[in-house]
């Protein structure tokens, strides 16, 4: 019967995919009403409460976003728990050939998403190729589900025992994502939830929705069938459906710390499982005896790109000893780096993602000052000709920054880099191990002891050995840790393959003759001759 339903797959891959070609968007009206994805169609919701979507750059409207009806949501989950029953059932091969097929498509319309992704969230399109890519390596890895969803087998236990486990899908999966990478965490989560048999319903960032809804279209286009993947849309209403339906099985989330404690907490109150990554203070330790060109470049390229708006931007440095003697040459660079909206040629970081992330990020920017932090570069009130209502804030550096003072405390999420000093990498590794984030560090050297030292003392998820943002590529996953993650499996890699199953594991005695061994009421004990 399964391979049935793939031939029949296969017929309607062929026919969404005649010549290969993109249809024109299906997720948005020409009143810029965003829709959603139920069933198999993008639908216009019902709602009379919807969101403004607005280039962050110019301000401009650029879509509105439904707040989902508690109906829709549920139309949503029905579908994809109706789809669950046949999809579980379509061969891995079948589902790896779908998977396959949407790699190509996102591999040949990466600059449509891209587009997207600058339009509404504000990163330079060189950047926001990025995020479609790094997104894109894990749907390439998620082709080879056939073989990462192995179980195991163990034969002759005991005498005729054979003992063998199976990896099974979880029934319908739930995403929660958030603005700074609309198409890299929807990637980490939807294609490997369904290559390994679930179905998904997906909620994006209600700030940039369109880039995420592309990449739904285009799985569609690709072979997944209805209901199989669902967009719903909203804020607080979405995600506490998401945590209470019963038919949601499991619960991933990228975002900040209080949101992603809530979900964890309500989500898991009901009997789900959830991951969750959360906020981060990331550190680079810079030695006295480190390429001085490669440290600075890298500390800029990871501090100030994306205007800092990542989970594993590098917002803090600790120079140790004399390192701190180039502390000044570093803001020299960052002044030299282009500030404007992010589809401009030349853009080196573009605007915040709205006017109250733009206040929140000089709000912490003034804490520093006033608790005594000196601001060597402030890329406050910075205006760009071309667009004075964007939300720019241009590279900033506070030195001289102490652990208490709140703008360290807090994830200032903006192109802000606080400069810490030490005396000794021992001093580094304690200052850094006392902060509760552990998402990710790296630190620059030519010393393989220095490195050696720091990769295993330090208390971090993720360590860079002179490499500035250490994300994993998808045959590991990402292990952020303490207080930067919670739940029970990491993104990619085999930790997703262990959060989108369960084991099976069965027992099994086929004996080689039917002789009647009578009835014992001992504990079985496999291998091993009851007396």
């Amino acid at each position: 019967w399964g391979l049935m339903f793939a031939a029949r797959l296969n017929s309607r891959i062929i026919t969404r995919q005649v010549a290969r070609g993109l249809t024109a968007p299906q997720f948005s009206t020409s009143s810029d009403k965003i829709k959603l994805l139920i069933n198999g169609k993008f639908v216009d919701s019902q709602t009379k409460d919807w969101i403004e979507v607005r280039n962050p750059a110019t301000q401009e409207v650029v879509g509105l976003l439904p707040q989902t009806t508690r109906s829709e949501m549920q139309a949503a989950s029905d579908s994809a728990a109706k789809a669950f029953k046949t999809w579980r059932e379509v061969p891995i091969s079948h589902r790896c050939r779908i998977i396959f097929n949407l790699q190509n498509l996102i591999h040949k319309h990466m600059d449509d998403v891209a587009a997207l992704i600058t339009k509404e969230q504000g990163k330079t399109l060189g950047d926001a190729r990025g995020d479609v890519f790094r997104g894109l390596e894990v749907v390439e890895h998620a082709c080879s589900v056939s073989s990462l969803a192995m179980g195991e087998t163990v034969e002759n236990v005991g005498k005729n025992i054979d003992l063998y486990s199976y990896r099974q899908p979880l029934g319908v999966c739930a995403g929660i994502t958030p603005f700074n990478f609309p198409a890299m965490i929807p990637l980490w989560m939807f294609p490997l939830a369904l290559a390994c048999g679930n179905t998904f319903i997906l909620k994006p960032s209600e700030k940039d929705p369109s880039a995420t809804l592309l990449l739904a279209q285009l799985a569609m286009e690709a072979g997944v069938p209805d209901g199989a993947l669902n967009v719903i849309h909203g804020t607080r209403d979405a995600v506490n459906f998401i945590c209470d339906d019963p038919a949601i099985k499991a619960i991933s989330f990228v975002g900040s710390n209080q949101a992603g404690e809530y979900i964890h907490a309500r989500g898991s109150a009901n009997g789900k499982r959830v991951q969750a990554n959360l906020a981060a203070k990331n550190h680079a330790t810079i030695l006295p005896d480190a390429n001085k060109e490669q440290a600075l470049n890298a500390l800029i390229g990871a501090a100030f790109g994306a205007a800092g708006q990542r989970c594993m931007a590098l917002s803090a440095a600790v120079f140790v000893g004399e390192a701190r003697n180039w502390i000044p040459e570093l803001a020299e660079r960052a002044k030299k780096l282009r500030v404007t909206a992010g589809h401009e040629v030349g853009a080196d970081l573009g605007p915040l993602i709205s006017q109250q992330s733009k206040e929140r990020v000089e709000k912490l920017i003034q804490s520093g000052v006033d608790e005594g932090s000196t601001l060597l570069l402030d890329g406050r009130n910075l205006t760009v000709k071309e667009y004075p209502k964007g939300n720019f804030v241009g590279p900033t550096i506070l030195t001289d920054v102490k652990p208490e003072m709140e703008c360290y405390r807090e994830e200032i999420f903006g192109p802000v880099l606080l400069c810490l000093g030490a005396d000794t990498l021992d001093d580094a590794i304690d200052l850094i191990n006392k902060n509760p984030y552990g998402n990710g560090t790296a630190i620059f050297t030519r010393s393989g002891s220095a490195a050696r030292k720091y990769q295993h003392e330090i208390d971090v998820g993720q360590v860079g050995l002179n490499i500035p943002i250490p994300v994993p590529l998808p045959m590991f996953s990402f292990t952020g840790s303490r207080g930067s993650f919670i739940g029970s499996s990491n993104f990619y890699g085999k930790g997703a393959i262990n959060f989108y199953t369960q084991t099976k594991t069965i027992t099994s005695m086929w004996r080689d003759d039917d002789l009647d061994q009578g009835v014992s009421t001992i504990m079985p004990i496999l291998g091993a001759k009851s007396k």
